[in-house]
């Protein structure tokens, strides 16, 4: 395998089988400044990573306004792009927030899965991108709203993707429950699933993936670090944005003395993994500087010995 490989997805759209996840441009737990952004972009796509995913919720819009202004001036043929709709940014007097260090104060997110939210929160992505279109669209994290996620934000979308304003419709979430049911009750087209499926925690298996491969959805596999202790599993590390268990962190710990006898990489392991299952399109990974792209791309362009998935089943 190699990142930046071609893959079709079920609409015919392609794209690179590495993604770039951008809510580090929102500035996701730490600040990084637009010259970062854009030396992120121009490094993604010169390496053939033409995939990039965002959302109004990074930053309250920031990470889109700084995808503007880095992909400024490049042909638009060169990158496809999701982001998503469910959270729409409203005016405030001022909110903070712990985990966006560059977020607009100056709005607040409002759940909002209508039909008319869906338009609305497209309009204003597309005018903070000052793009006239994007590839995918994705409903993110209706965990409490799935409901109305079938039954008012799907047939917008629908009605979208029929007009050819977007090519392909997306669910995007941390939990695999919920994206399994909308595959039985609608004809999405791919799903993005964060942390689900990694080499530590696989509950996707369980419901999500056996569905998907049935129903033809293409999956996108997100947050297969878990968040750090993939990249580094010491006392400490997190692992779905908190500190690890003792057990989680002996099991990651396991797996990197293994790989460690085989000078294996813990990082390649960890990106290659879901690229496994039939089911999975595409690894995104999100990164904020070109050291972070480059060794990612890099990780998941090494080749491993075929013996070695068994041997870490073996000692998990």
């Amino acid at each position: 395998m190699a990142h930046n490989d071609r893959v079709q997805l079920r609409t015919g759209l392609e794209i690179s089988q590495m993604g770039l996840g951008t809510a580090t441009f929102g500035g996701l737990y730490t600040s990084v400044s637009q010259e970062e952004c854009d030396a992120a972009i121009d490094c993604a796509l010169d390496t053939g990573i033409t995939y990039i995913d965002t959302a109004p919720h990074y930053g309250k819009g920031t990470a889109e306004r700084r995808l503007a202004k880095s992909l400024k001036d490049k042909p638009r043929a060169r990158f496809e792009i999701s982001t998503k709709i469910g959270r729409l940014l409203v005016p405030t007097e001022y909110e903070a927030e712990p985990d966006f260090a560059d977020t607009d104060t100056s709005v607040t997110r409002v759940f909002d899965f209508s039909e008319s939210g869906v338009e609305k929160s497209l309009r204003s992505s597309l005018e903070r991108m000052e793009l006239e279109s994007v590839e995918i669209l994705m409903i993110h994290d209706p965990d409490d709203n799935a409901d109305a996620a079938i039954r008012e934000s799907f047939p917008a979308l629908l009605k979208m993707r029929d007009k050819g304003i977007i090519k392909a419709i997306g669910v995007g979430m941390n939990q695999s429950a919920t994206p399994a049911r909308m595959i039985k009750e609608t004809d999405i087209d791919l799903v993005l699933i964060a942390g689900r499926y990694s080499l530590l925690d696989q509950r996707a298996l369980a419901d999500l993936l056996p569905v998907a491969l049935e129903r033809g959805v293409d999956i996108i596999a997100a947050g297969v670090l878990n968040s750090g202790i993939l990249a580094n599993p010491v006392k400490g590390a997190t692992f779905d944005y908190v500190p690890a268990s003792d057990e989680i962190l002996a099991k990651a710990q396991r797996i990197k003395a293994l790989l460690d006898q085989h000078d294996i990489p813990l990082a390649a392991a960890a990106l290659q993994f879901p690229l496994r299952h039939p089911a999975v399109k595409c690894v995104l990974i999100g990164c904020r500087s070109t050291d972070e792209i480059l060794s990612n791309a890099g990780n998941l362009d090494l080749e491993l010995p075929e013996d070695i998935w068994q041997k870490i089943e073996a000692v998990l």
